[in-house]
């Protein structure tokens, strides 16, 4: 399983609200049940994602950076530089996380907000197998920035190296 359409659009529209979105509402919006929606919170929520439940819906918790789960697939040779593209562009890494097949999701946190912060991460794992290499080679990473345009920068730069899926 991967993260749907609907979940990053539920994301994107949650960001846009300037108040908390009903699940029923949001059901309506995609032609399905409140249920449906009621589980895409849920794995959002355990993808890290910060969303609130109140009794009037959800909201995206207070956070001055717009927060992106963007699903990639490289070569291993190629991790540095999809990292680097993501923070050069004004982007941290949050985390790395893979939807395993038999295992579900597993991830790692990263908190990546430099080049050094690559290189380090990177180091880390020169006697490790990376968490892509189980899924053949596709991941997924949340990440965060501070507008909405810098986000697009950032997929604009991986689309054109080759590296979202």
């Amino acid at each position: 399983m991967k993260l749907s359409d609907r979940q990053e659009e539920i994301i994107k529209l949650l960001q846009k609200a300037s108040k908390p979105i009903s699940g029923e509402a949001l059901g309506k919006h995609f032609f399905v049940s409140r249920q449906i929606i009621v589980k895409d919170i849920g794995v959002l929520k355990a993808f890290g994602i910060n969303i609130i439940s109140t009794n009037k819906g959800y909201k995206i918790g207070d956070s001055k950076n717009i927060i992106r789960i963007i699903e990639s697939s490289h070569e291993d040779k190629d991790i540095k530089d999809e990292l680097n593209t993501i923070v050069d562009n004004g982007g941290v890494i949050i985390d790395v996380f893979i939807n395993h097949p038999v295992y579900g999701i597993i991830k790692k946190d990263l908190d990546i907000h430099s080049r050094n912060g690559v290189n380090n991460f990177v180091k880390s794992m020169d006697e490790s197998t990376p968490l892509k290499n189980l899924t053949l080679n596709n991941h997924f990473h949340t990440i965060s920035a501070e507008s909405i345009e810098v986000i697009e920068k950032i997929e604009k730069a991986l689309k054109a190296k080759g590296y979202l899926k």
